[in-house]
């Protein structure tokens, strides 16, 4: 039986979680183990070590699409015309061809599931115009989410002088490219066809073989360069929690795999989750003045869990929020305040609380005949 030596222990947990780097993956440059709805490092090897990450770099792409997916600007069903630029693209690909039709789906399916470069950067110039544009808003993401050991020069991650990330950014990548749940819609399918229906009848197989044979494995991007030889970011789901298993530098596909194997499986081994509120439920709702709607309802960005030793019996919590000062506009999803989790004096847990639905401005007429609907109907303080 392999033994695990324990070590550190955890601000927000009673119990030591932590094991030596040797004893899980021996073979990985680095590494990292996460529980996705608290965020908690369950494992963890040089994980602030920047190396090349190779197609793991799409994960930040893949959250920019989903971003205007979502805000609408985008749609699935959108037909994109091939550019030679895309075309000309080497590594992994779909083989577009220039001038060639396809929609904004097939081109996801192509990066999600056969991490095509010639997809990624016929998105990057629906998106931005130019792949550079687009990686500088790739590099503004990765600020956004606080990350300081990452830094894009391409977006396919393709080999090149001063691209890099580490194994705790790529995990908190994965941590919020997975809060847009599209995402598995896409990363959870083994096969499926791109050009279906005409001569060129193109098989995709996802590059991730975890999705075919580990359970609950649904996600997310491999990766595999000269610099970066072999990388995962594995996430699975059992039991009602989601772990987050990023490995880089392995010397081959078939020990990455199984290196990724060793962390989820002491990770569904070792802790599980105690939900207290779930992701998007209504947990305040602050009435607003002069916006398009009379209130903003504030939910968990996530789950709001506490992460324990695997058999460690419920506990009883008390709640807190705490609501930030705003000006509209307010964003889908913009963070308005934190809703913290207590046992007894101790913080166990936080998290932030989100906007559910966007609330624009009135402008100066739509605000008096607003106000004059609401004298009519009685609904004025």
């Amino acid at each position: 039986m392999k033994k695990f030596l324990l070590i550190g222990i955890f601000s927000f947990f009673f119990f030591p979680i932590s094991v030596f780097a040797e004893d899980l993956i021996p073979n990985a440059k680095s590494g990292l183990l996460m529980e996705a709805s608290t965020g908690k490092i369950i494992f963890e090897k040089n994980k602030n070590e920047q190396v090349p990450v190779a197609s793991m770099t799409k994960m930040v792409a893949q959250i920019l699409i989903l971003e205007e997916i979502e805000a609408g600007t985008i749609h699935w069903d959108d037909i994109v015309t091939v550019s030679k630029n895309a075309q000309d693209m080497g590594g992994s690909q779909i083989y577009l061809e220039t001038g060639e039709k396809m929609s904004i789906r097939d081109l996801f399916k192509g990066i999600s599931m056969a991490s095509a470069n010639d997809a990624t950067v016929q998105m990057a110039e629906v998106i931005s115009g130019s792949e550079e544009k687009f990686v500088q808003k790739m590099n503004q993401k990765v600020k956004q989410l606080g990350l300081k050991n990452t830094k894009f020069q391409n977006c396919t991650g393709l080999d090149a002088k001063d691209h890099y990330s580490s194994a705790y950014d790529m995990a908190v990548i994965a941590r919020e490219l997975l809060n847009h749940e599209e995402i598995l819609d896409f990363s959870s399918v083994y096969e499926d066809y791109l050009r279906q229906n005409t001569e060129n009848k193109f098989w995709l197989v996802n590059t991730n073989k975890l999705i075919r044979f580990y359970e609950g494995a649904d996600g997310l991007k491999t990766g595999h360069t000269d610099a970066a030889k072999y990388c995962l970011a594995a996430t699975a789901k059992k039991n009602n929690m989601r772990l987050i298993a990023i490995v880089l530098g392995e010397e081959d596909s078939k020990i990455r795999n199984q290196e990724s194997i060793e962390l989820l499986d002491y990770g569904f081994q070792t802790v599980e989750v105690q939900k207290i509120r779930s992701k998007g439920e209504k947990i305040e709702e602050i009435e607003i003045e002069k916006g398009t709607k009379n209130k903003i309802t504030l939910v968990p960005a996530y789950d709001v869990s506490i992460l324990q030793k695997r058999g460690t019996k419920d506990k009883k919590y008390t709640i807190q929020t705490k609501i930030s000062s705003f000006d509209l506009p307010v964003r889908k999803n913009q963070k308005l305040g934190t809703i913290t989790i207590k046992e007894g004096d101790q913080v166990v847990a936080s998290q932030d609380l989100v906007s559910k639905e966007k609330v624009e401005r009135l402008n100066y007429f739509d605000f008096i005949g607003h106000t004059l609907k609401k004298v009519v109907t009685g609904d004025i303080n």
